[in-house]
């Protein structure tokens, strides 16, 4: 007895130590990997690992759900950032005609992006319906993860599938990422790959709206200018218009009008093709057909985490 009581004292402090290690880690390793010079698998192990060791370290509340799920956003954030960390060699992998050959042929014979912009925005002059359009665009860094939060206070038994299949939405798309870099039309335009030119709508209302504080701004967001194919804007949105639709006609009809504004958005400001949009439609159907065959080895793995969580906290 005094053996085992003597051991379980440092088995506790060894799982927790490993945990507060894995968790600090998911933090600072993606923060510092180019001075680390972290190779890609590493900064991504490291990243990933951030939820569950925080599922051991403290014992389950809506604030520790919460919190797992803002550490896989981090993750995401950091790791759709990856292929850009060397632009010269993911420039080397760029696509650029592929999606304008398609949307061509989706908007008989010129891209739509231009048909959008031809018919609703002023030309060389910002408008009102760009400056709408440009604010539903920048509403989408929150409505996926406060349609989630929505989840968790009014519904919290469905919070951690709604969770992982958004996560999964997420994560499918940045292996897109890295899989198949593509240009946005705005970049495109801007090399002369487009024919007609597509303007950058959101950019210039973000000048006129910000002034100097819009650089520092867009810097903190356009970690991968080539991070195009799919469109998690869109895939993301719709993915919340399902899970809040799942929790009632009210929240599923917000959702549905946003992701629907928002798709327009994307394309009229030239943000993405439509052929972005319906990859991401792809992969939410992809995440949600998925679900049910990723159950069995997320149970695994919450049980996982459970256990160690009993031996970290007990």
């Amino acid at each position: 007895m005094r053996g085992s009581s003597g051991r379980a004292p440092g088995l506790r402090a060894l799982v927790r130590g490993a945990a507060g290690a894995a968790l600090a880690s998911a933090i600072v390793v993606p923060l510092m990997r180019r001075r680390l010079r972290a190779p890609a698998a590493v900064t991504t192990a490291a990243a990933a690992a951030g939820p569950l060791a925080l599922a051991v370290l403290r014992p389950r509340t809506r604030g520790r759900d919460a919190a797992m799920y803002a550490l896989q956003m981090w993750a995401f954030t950091m790791v759709h950032e990856l292929p850009f960390d060397d632009p010269e060699a993911l420039r080397r992998r760029l696509r650029i005609d592929y999606t304008i050959r398609v949307d061509r042929m989706l908007g008989a014979g010129e891209l739509p992006n231009v048909r959008l912009q031809r018919a609703l925005a002023r030309p060389g002059r910002v408008g009102a319906l760009d400056r709408f359009l440009s604010a539903v665009h920048w509403a989408w860094f929150m409505e996926p993860h406060l349609a989630l939060l929505w989840i968790l206070v009014r519904d919290v038994d469905r919070f951690p599938s709604a969770a992982r299949q958004m996560a999964a939405v997420y994560d499918i798309g940045c292996a897109g990422y890295f899989a198949l870099p593509t240009a946005p039309p705005w970049w495109a335009s801007e090399q002369g790959r487009t024919g007609a030119p597509v303007r950058r709508i959101m950019v210039e209302v973000g000048e006129e709206t910000w002034g100097r504080a819009w650089p520092r701004m867009y810097s903190l967001a356009g970690g991968n200018p080539w991070a195009a194919m799919p469109s998690l804007h869109f895939a993301s949105s719709v993915m919340a218009a399902l899970l809040l639709a799942e929790s009632g006609r009210v929240p599923g009809a917000v959702g549905w009008a946003y992701a629907a504004t928002l798709g327009v958005a994307l394309v009229h400001l030239g943000e993405h093709y439509v052929t972005d949009l319906l990859a991401g439609l792809a992969v939410v159907a992809a995440a949600r057909r998925g679900e049910p065959i990723a159950e069995p080895f997320a149970t695994r793995i919450s049980a996982l985490a459970q256990r160690l969580e009993a031996i970290a906290n007990g």
